[in-house]
């Protein structure tokens, strides 16, 4: 399996290195040469199997002849025993042909563990394999900084510096991050936004001479392994409805796209996927370009659901490439426009293609509250806001081919103020995280500035 950059500029690369590199030296994200497919027989064989066992599967068309079989399943079954829940994403049904998928069992309790657990055990074998050490620059907007520190705290083979909007992300999911003290970890508060820490991590991957002095990687959904990682849960969602034998379709809140895009994946797979809505709060650049055609950057609106405050969704540029029959100048034109002018017109050809299954929404904030109290009151299951923005979504989508899952991406303990505000009443945080108040927090500050964090990051580096 060859992985390929959507821009074009940068020689194809096997498995191995496409994981560690994170991102393509030309700016563009990898994907892989060719799809792998699984025949209707092989996704049926799902059916009843443990969850890890259909990750080593998913993961393993895409890892190749570069991990032995035998070794990925027992890095999966080790990632998945970290949750607390056997069934690793159980479904709980809300409605007729309406079924949550429930991500948050693992150790932040955010879906991000799902891809965060098995990603810091390919790192360890990987690098462990060939005698390296590798800095992980990761920017968060709450939840993927929480997952990926719970994932490579202790390891000896990486360094990670997570970035965070300062202010703009609730307590808990800060303290998933800051209250770990091994020297492996650093956290940064960044006064501004989460779309200027991404910008600062992609400008940083962008300093060759740095990126080579401190061997750069990056766990962001920039890495492709993430987006195998999720396309997981697609399947055993879907096959525990009936698949391959009918479609699915799926609402699932969206900020930075990756979640989503690892739909696209699952179906290019040969997983029958009816309609993928991808469901945004106020920040609805997703929205506005699967409805309208035009990607264009807005100013961002702090909501609560802040996970989902972004108003550049890095993985656009993977769907983008598909959607222009894997033309790499034309991504290539488009997202440095985006990058200086702030705004993309999709060619009608192109936005067509990504409406065949793709299908944007924006809730408002009342849309959001109404949808957790709404779901309390019908189904007795408190959710997050951010499953609630899908909730809310679901609600105003016609003519969607039943059986729905939404993406359940958050336990509502991750942010108790807002969903007792809207339900009134409080979420619990589970057992294993319910001491996280009375830990010691360690962070730093410091100003939207790449430069400041290059000279950070170097340092952290070499110690």
């Amino acid at each position: 399996m060859r992985y390929i950059s959507t821009r074009g500029q940068s020689p194809a690369v096997g498995f191995t290195d496409a994981v560690l590199g994170g991102l393509a030296p030309d700016g563009g994200l990898y994907v892989p040469e060719a799809w792998p497919q699984f025949s209707p027989a092989e996704i049926r064989a799902f059916a009843g199997k443990p969850y890890a066992e259909v990750a080593a599967a998913v993961i393993g068309a895409f890892a190749g002849d570069e991990i032995a079989p035998a070794i990925l399943l027992e890095m999966c079954r080790e990632a998945y025993s970290t949750f607390n829940h056997a069934a690793v994403v159980p479904l709980v049904q809300l409605a007729p042909e309406v079924f949550l998928a429930e991500l948050f069992h693992g150790p932040s309790l955010a879906f991000k563990d799902v891809a965060m657990q098995i990603l810091a055990r390919l790192y360890d074998h990987l690098l462990g394999a060939e005698g390296r050490v590798q800095t992980i620059l990761c920017a968060t907007s709450g939840d993927t900084g929480g997952a990926a520190v719970e994932a490579f705290r202790g390891r000896k083979n990486v360094k990670l510096v997570a970035l965070f909007p300062q202010g703009r992300i609730s307590e808990v999911q800060r303290r998933f991050m800051t209250t770990a003290d091994e020297a492996n970890v650093a956290c940064l508060a960044i006064k501004g936004t989460f779309d200027d820490c991404q910008a600062i991590v992609k400008e940083i991957f962008g300093d060759q001479v740095l990126r080579q002095a401190v061997d750069l990687s990056g766990v962001n959904s920039i890495n492709f392994a993430r987006i195998a990682a999720q396309a997981v849960y697609y399947f055993t969602t879907a096959v525990a409805l009936g698949a391959p034998e009918r479609s699915v379709s799926f609402c699932v809140p969206s900020g930075n796209f990756g979640d989503a895009f690892a739909g696209y994946v699952a179906s290019r797979m040969g997983l029958p996927i009816a309609r993928i809505v991808a469901a945004t709060n106020a920040n609805d650049i997703l929205a506005r370009a699967f409805e309208d055609g035009r990607y264009q950057r807005g100013e961002v609106t702090p909501t609560i659901a802040p996970a989902m405050d972004i108003q550049a969704a890095s993985n656009f540029e993977r769907l983008y490439f598909e959607a222009v029959r894997r033309d790499p100048v034309e991504t290539a034109r488009a997202f440095q426009a985006f990058a200086s002018a702030g705004a993309i017109d999709v060619p009608p050809q192109a936005l067509n293609a990504m409406r065949e299954l793709f299908r944007g929404v924006a809730v408002s904030e009342d849309e959001v509250r109404r949808a957790i109290l709404v779901t309390l009151n019908e189904t007795g299951q408190l959710i997050d806001p951010h499953t609630a923005v899908a909730v809310a979504a679901l609600r105003k989508v016609e003519g969607l081919e039943p059986p729905v899952v939404v993406l359940s991406t958050a336990h509502p303990a991750k942010f108790p103020q807002d969903v007792t505000a809207a339900a009134g009443v409080a979420p619990e945080l589970p057992r294993g995280a319910a001491n996280l108040a009375k830990r010691t927090e360690r962070y730093d500050r410091l100003p939207a500035d790449a430069e400041t964090i290059k000279a950070y990051v170097r340092a952290f580096a070499e110690t």
